[in-house]
């Protein structure tokens, strides 16, 4: 089973740590503030209070044997930026490292956070599509030209196959799935008809969604 390691506990370290954990995983919740510690206790494998900033204190967590630790520290850059460092240095695998801006982003990956994440940019960049975007209901951005998004169905495409949609020919996109009510059609057919109502998971270039979604 995946072992995470989350640092830092306020909103976003929170949700990364329930989400995992409600996955199935292994997570390991730290922070400094006993109160947060002790809010996740119940709902993580593990919830300790410890300084990240204290180098012995981290080692003595074992992160280095866990699959990803995900550097959630709040406003304090600095932290943020030299435990990085120390668990890069430990030997952690992957470092996953929340940026509060641009440089602070760039100075992330320069001391080695394989990936860094834009928690507060990112959401409103997808409540702005989501309001730009009439039937765009969800966005997840693989990367800056490419997205998956979950869309109502148009009008046009109603009781339509996939293929007379002409979606893939059109606008370039992949229909990766089709929800409805509470079924979940996986990877649906050419011959698949499209009903009112439906919400389609499509794959596709950032501009070409941005066209299908209206």
């Amino acid at each position: 089973m995946k072992q995470f390691a989350v640092i830092g506990l306020g909103r976003f370290g929170s949700s990364v740590a329930r989400t995992l954990a409600r996955m199935g995983y292994e997570v390991l919740a730290v922070d400094t503030n006993e109160d947060r510690v002790n809010d996740l206790a119940e709902e993580v494998t593990y919830a300790v209070c410890v300084d990240a900033m204290d180098e012995q204190a981290l080692k003595s967590l074992g992160l280095r044997n866990f699959d990803a630790v995900i550097v959630a520290i709040g406003q304090d850059v600095q932290s943020s930026i030299l435990v990085t460092v120390m668990l890069k240095e430990m030997g952690v695998p992957r470092v996953v490292a929340k940026a509060q801006t641009e440089l602070h982003g760039k100075v992330l990956q320069k001391v080695g956070a394989d990936m860094v994440v834009f928690p507060e940019r990112d959401m409103g960049v997808r409540v702005a599509h989501a309001l730009a975007s009439r039937n765009i209901l969800d966005e997840i951005q693989l990367s800056p030209d490419y997205s998956i998004v979950e869309l109502v169905a148009p009008p046009e495409f109603v009781n339509k196959t996939l293929q007379e949609s002409a979606m893939r020919r059109e606008y370039g996109v992949t229909v990766l799935a089709i929800r409805r009510g509470e079924e979940i059609i996986i990877s649906p057919g050419a011959k698949h008809e499209i009903k009112e109502g439906d919400v389609l998971v499509v794959l596709g270039r950032v501009d070409r969604l941005r066209a299908l979604g209206g």
